[in-house]
């Protein structure tokens, strides 16, 4: 299947990998406070000046194919982490932090909201990359086992056409 990518513009063949925009408890902010009360840009975001959120990338590693299936979700942070990663945005000697999943994944028998996570930071150029904590939710087995390319393009095409 190929797509146009919404970054570059280009025409891919490869699985595409799904990004949300922003954090889930930006859309809660009515639309018209929303420039007041939301401090928004592809990285960051502050809601209220007391609620803060990085951008990273979840992986779910293929275990048929090469690569991976990658989310670009948002987890919560502590000010002072907030503080530091944006002080220190290309250094990999900061984290890991700890933060709350604060993307709703399609695909999953239960809320993917509020799940345990670790952000690693990973150096110049590059989003942290966002480690669900293990335990029984499906969304954290598949992070630690895999999944199957059908798998992930199922995950795909319930994004597909976007919403």
């Amino acid at each position: 299947m190929a797509f146009r990518c919404a970054t570059c513009s280009d025409i891919h063949e490869a699985l595409p990998h799904i990004a949300f925009d922003r954090p889930h408890y930006a859309w809660g902010v009515p639309e018209a406070e929303r420039a007041a009360r939301v401090l928004l840009t592809p990285d960051h975001c502050v809601i209220d000046g007391q609620d803060f959120f990085i951008r990273g990338v979840l992986e779910l590693p293929l275990v048929d194919a090469a690569g991976s299936l990658g989310y670009g979700v948002w987890v919560s942070q502590k000010r002072e982490n907030y503080e530091r990663y944006c002080a220190e945005p290309d250094s990999d000697a900061i984290g890991p932090f700890f933060g709350w999943l604060s993307s709703e994944l399609r695909g999953y028998p239960a809320s993917t909201l509020n799940l345990e996570t670790m952000a690693h930071f990973q150096g110049p150029k590059l989003r942290p990359k966002i480690v669900v904590r293990p335990g029984d939710h499906p969304l954290a087995l598949e992070q630690v086992r895999g999944i199957t390319e059908a798998r992930a393009w199922e995950i795909v095409h319930g994004y597909w056409p976007p919403q």
